[in-house]
């Protein structure tokens, strides 16, 4: 346990020196990259989700599992996110004995990400003509 903890606090503390790191080479505070982003949409795995959504009608959590190339704990993990935040939506059935879970984009999902790929695209074009 004494070890266990321990470890954890220099964990912690090489969090800290690293972020003042980041802060000493930026000269002060330090700062998000892209201030404005939907940081819930930015993640990998659940931009991945919503674009997927976004290219079809819906996907099955097997279709979605297996074009992310996921597990079952971290596409569920995501796409709750997504559903609690209404980017998505999620249906429950059976097809036979088998149980059906189904996922669609909403229109907040689409508009979210739609914003989301227009500040990315300025950000892009800023970045090119600088």
């Amino acid at each position: 346990m004494v070890a266990r903890q321990s470890a954890l606090k220099h964990s912690t503390q090489k969090k800290r020196d690293a972020a003042t790191d980041l802060q000493n080479v930026r000269g002060g505070k330090a700062k998000h990259p892209a201030p404005g982003l939907d940081r819930l949409i930015h993640e990998r795995m659940r931009l991945g989700i919503v674009s997927a959504l976004a290219a079809n009608e819906s996907l099955t959590f097997n279709d979605l599992k297996s074009l992310m190339n996921t597990t079952d704990g971290n596409l569920s993990v995501h796409a709750r996110k997504l559903e609690e935040n209404g980017y998505i939506a999620c249906t429950k059935s059976f097809e036979g004995r088998l149980p059906k879970t189904e996922y669609k984009l909403t229109a907040a999902g689409r508009r979210a990400l739609e914003s989301y790929l227009s500040h990315m695209e300025t950000i892009i074009s800023q970045m090119r003509n600088s």
